[in-house]
């Protein structure tokens, strides 16, 4: 099956870099589809992979020497927002909001935990829309990126959302806008905090995740049935016990990077082929590290 960047690109709907609707490797769902609390107006969001060329990937192979003189753009990710293909939905049309990472910078995010990005690797099985072997090879392996530092990044990202709650006005006549008018405050801001906190809980607990675990809870926050003094006291007593989980969890420290950093290479050189002629030194150093 094609991929969706492939789709679009034949469609002359994008025009992404002209090496990549030939690469990617894995496309999901993501947002309020995947956590299962979409509505009719929901946008189709989804995340992808995708393999530079290796020049991008290993740029000493065009003479570039990092930190010396002009240094070219390196690609991380591709995004498009609001590509609407009207023939889709029979007829009706549907809106896609696009982001597709480089395998090197995707595996970094992952490896600091980045939510958004492991809620990727984490995605019910009816969101996955393009995965390629070495995208399976990277979501049969997903588990290797938790560790216990998931609580401080989940945890940044969540008060940042209660921060929003109290300081960010949605422009006029938008969706957001029309939800704090008639709930009294920005519910979409509130049901991420829950979703955030419940994330960094079953990972430092079981050391899995099930993006869709508390989806009704989720709804009953987007219909208003939480206030947001609620929620800000919900959140501080939820504070205080992943504190407390975050000392128990069975979860290593930090990440693996060395076992992280082999996984993409076996993935590069499931695309290539042998990679040792380009990064000898690379591999050296993982052997060295293990």
């Amino acid at each position: 099956m094609s991929s969706i960047v492939e789709r679009l690109t034949q469609k002359g709907l994008i025009r992404p870099p002209n090496w990549m609707p030939d690469n990617v490797i894995y496309e999901t769902i993501m947002g309020s589809v995947a956590y299962g609390v979409s509505t009719d107006v929901s946008d189709f969001d989804t995340m992808g992979i995708c393999i530079p060329p290796k020049e991008i990937v290993f740029p000493h192979l065009t003479g570039e020497i990092e930190g010396f003189g002009r240094q070219k753009h390196r690609f991380v990710c591709y995004q498009k927002h609001h590509v609407k293909a009207d023939d889709e939905l029979g007829g009706q049309g549907r809106e896609y909001d696009l982001n597709v990472y480089n395998i090197v910078h995707y595996f970094h995010l992952c490896m600091e935990n980045n939510p958004n990005m492991l809620a990727s690797l984490f995605v019910p099985q009816d969101c996955i829309l393009h995965c390629t072997q070495i995208g399976c090879m990277i979501r049969e392996r997903r588990h290797i990126f938790l560790h216990r530092g998931c609580w401080q990044r989940f945890k940044g990202y969540a008060y940042s959302q209660l921060h929003k709650i109290r300081t960010k006005t949605p422009e006029a006549n938008s969706k957001r806008a029309a939800s704090v008018e008639k709930y009294g405050w920005d519910v979409k801001f509130g049901y991420h905090v829950v979703r955030l906190l419940d994330e960094v809980e079953q990972i430092l607990a079981t050391g899995d995740l099930n993006i869709r675990r508390n989806t009704e809870q989720l709804k009953a926050i987007r219909r208003g049935d939480m206030s947001m003094e609620d929620l800000f006291q919900w959140a501080t007593e939820k504070e205080k016990f992943l504190e407390r989980l975050y000392e128990t969890s069975l979860l290593p420290h930090k990440p693996n990077e060395a076992a992280i950093k082999e996984l993409l290479l076996q993935c590069l050189e499931a695309h290539w082929g042998s990679i040792e002629k380009w990064c000898n030194t690379t591999r050296c150093s993982y052997a060295d590290d293990t």
